[in-house]
């Protein structure tokens, strides 16, 4: 059950900026409808909001598990430690820029 309600409060949280972006009626390349006068929003621009929460989301993800194995590698050799926080260091680095290209390459495609 705590599983199923940590998924709908991630879910949650990532539909809010979609939600945010679908009310403004300035964002979208189709700001005005010109035979209802209706504003609205594209549906790239809610989905490159939705795939940029899921990259950020992954980067946190996956950077936390680096570090918390090379945490345990350090407690279990300490004398490993400088090599294990120099790819440690290296990994994440790794992450946060395939994060970026994911981020980027959403924002683009909306």
């Amino acid at each position: 059950m705590k599983k199923f309600l940590n998924l709908i409060a991630v879910l949650t949280i990532l539909a809010l900026p979609t939600l945010a972006l679908a009310a403004d009626p300035t964002v979208g390349p189709n700001t005005t409808n010109n035979a209802t006068g209706d504003a609205g929003v594209s549906t790239g621009t809610g989905l490159a909001v939705l795939g940029a929460g899921l990259a950020v989301i992954g980067a946190g993800l996956g950077i936390g598990r680096i570090g918390g194995s090379a945490m345990e590698g350090i407690a279990r050799q300490p004398e490993a430690g400088a090599r294990i926080a120099a790819n440690m260091i290296i990994a994440a680095a790794l992450v946060e820029g395939a994060a970026l290209f994911a981020i980027v390459v959403a924002i683009l495609k909306g």
